[in-house]
């Protein structure tokens, strides 16, 4: 069989696929270092998994949007649009408190990631026909996402995905956990079994899309389920989601497209193009956080601004118009346009 790989299995295998698999190692081999590296490292640790690859994959998406002069042009209402729409969504949801603020953020962001493993699984399975088979494995990646986060709903977690008490509202929520667990183990197997029939009766194996969907139940399930840990957690929900999609983004906008069609971004498409383009993304993120830091957290620079809290509710939600713009543009961006006959 050939392998649907997006450029190749060396490129998508180390980059897109490995990371839930390589972070998931070492966790279990370092437990103890990673709780030392979580109580004394926690500036380094907040720079290389929030700034360097959380926020710095939201940026990526200029490759494919605002860095795209024809892109833009052809659909300046979404471009412009977004923005503006992200901004207003959060001065209205700031007014009803910070809570209810990143609360719906939160739930927005978390919809984001799930769809994120859709995505990459439907890639991974292009070139199969639409049958029972390729159902059962979105059901798969629904239930390997949705699961955790509902068992996080009503069990507290040590890790937040925002700030505290985010998720407190749905505790009040009657107890599903012993429900979705027969549901979740039951679709799991269901997985497994079809998976294994399918190998037997085609002899025909599907790495990526198999390895894609088994690294997300791992991801998941041991990130947030199994450990109650913030760093663990952290490691597994941004490494799994960030490196794939700033991956996907090089090898799609770049990387696979021909110079001609690249205009000025041909500079980032080549080995010195490959660090050129990491150091924007890192630069656009490092200076978004920068901000964050100084006007909103204040907990690892400080410029003593004493910005006041009136002020915040502008502030917070137009520092929050990137992150927000990237969760939105997301479901537009990646649609296939309508073969018309």
């Amino acid at each position: 069989m050939k392998q649907p790989w997006i450029h190749n299995a060396k490129t998508d295998g180390w980059f897109i696929l490995s990371p839930p698999f390589v972070i998931l190692l070492i966790v279990f081999l370092f437990q103890k270092q990673i709780q030392g590296l979580e109580n004394h490292y926690s500036f380094y640790t907040w720079l290389f998994l929030i700034v360097f690859v959380d926020v710095a994959h939201v940026y990526s998406t200029l490759f494919k949007t605002y860095f795209v002069k024809e892109e833009v042009r052809k659909r300046k209402l979404l471009y412009y649009g977004i923005p503006a729409l992200s901004w207003i969504l959060g001065l209205i949801l700031y007014q009803f408190g910070s809570l209810t603020f990143w609360s719906v953020l939160a739930l927005v962001a978390v919809f984001h990631f799930i769809r994120q493993q859709y995505g990459f699984m439907r890639i991974y399975a292009r070139f199969e026909p639409n049958n029972w088979g390729k159902i059962v494995d979105e059901i798969a990646v629904y239930s390997a996402t949705i699961f955790p986060m509902l068992y996080w709903f009503k069990t507290p977690r040590a890790f937040t995905w925002f700030v505290q008490n985010e998720f407190n509202w749905l505790q009040h929520l009657p107890d599903y956990i012993p429900v979705i667990k027969i549901l979740y183990f039951g679709i799991l197997m269901i997985w497994i079994v079809k998976t294994i029939y399918e190998i037997v009766k085609t002899r025909q194996f599907n790495i990526p899309k198999i390895a894609l969907i088994s690294g997300t139940y791992l991801s998941w399930y041991f990130g947030i389920v199994y450990f109650n840990n913030d760093l663990v957690f952290t490691f597994l929900n941004v490494i799994s989601h960030g490196i794939p999609y700033v991956a996907l983004i090089y090898i799609t906008e770049i990387q696979q497209k021909e110079d001609q069609n690249l205009n000025r971004l041909s500079l980032f498409k080549s080995t010195f193009g490959i660090f050129l383009f990491i150091l924007v993304i890192l630069a656009f993120a490092f200076f978004e956080e920068f901000l964050w830091e100084i006007l909103v957290w204040n907990e690892h620079f400080s410029l003593d601004l004493n910005v006041s809290l009136n002020w915040f509710q502008l502030l917070v939600p137009l520092l929050v118009v990137p992150q927000l713009t990237h969760y939105l543009l997301d479901g537009f961006i990646w649609r296939k346009p309508k073969k018309v006959n």
